[in-house]
């Protein structure tokens, strides 16, 4: 397999459909900004982190995945099925969010992004995260998608921030409270 094919090199690449749309095509940005996160959260699985957190990253990116070739799909028919996201999916990282808050000091304050290079990296993955959740929400406006993709990478941004706070406290490192001076 190629990996140059030239056939984008006017400004416009296919979707799985074989649609030919503009790189700029709110389609492209929606997904784009998925394999955006799926790259930081890469990042984030590369760093010494604990193995239930290595491994629930992993399976984070799989779904993103899965989440990319959904929204690289067009409403044309397709000769194969797509991965489905489920409501199973956005409760396993429910479950995981409220298994960190339990292991953490209740928030009581607004913090700062920030405290290592791990946990501001997390924060980059949740602005990354929400910045992915505007351009779906954005898409869903024009072509209707299914629910569960909104409410995963909704919930993604939570857990993101969660783990940010469960690495400071694991690690001692203290969390800077915002001042509004």
């Amino acid at each position: 397999m190629k990996i140059y094919t030239k056939s984008g090199d006017k400004g416009k690449t296919s979707l799985v459909t074989g649609t030919r749309v503009k790189k700029y095509h709110i389609r492209l940005e929606a997904y784009g900004m998925i394999d955006e996160l799926n790259s930081y959260i890469g990042l984030l699985v590369s760093f010494e982190i604990n193995t239930r957190n290595k491994n629930f990253l992993l399976a984070i990116q799989h779904k993103l995945f899965n989440i990319g070739s959904i929204l690289a799909t067009d409403e044309k028919e397709i000769q194969f099925e797509l991965p489905k996201l489920k409501a199973s999916d956005t409760e396993s990282i429910e479950k995981e969010i409220d298994f960190l808050n339990e292991q953490i000091p209740p928030l009581k304050n607004f913090i700062l992004p920030g405290g290592n290079q791990l946990i501001a990296h997390c924060h980059i993955a949740r602005t990354v995260c929400r910045h992915a959740e505007r351009r779906i929400v954005k898409l869903d406006k024009k072509a209707k998608l299914d629910d569960e993709i909104i409410k995963y990478i909704n919930r993604l941004s939570d857990y993101l921030f969660v783990l940010a706070r469960s690495i400071s406290y694991e690690n001692g490192v203290e969390e800077t409270i915002w001042k509004a001076e």
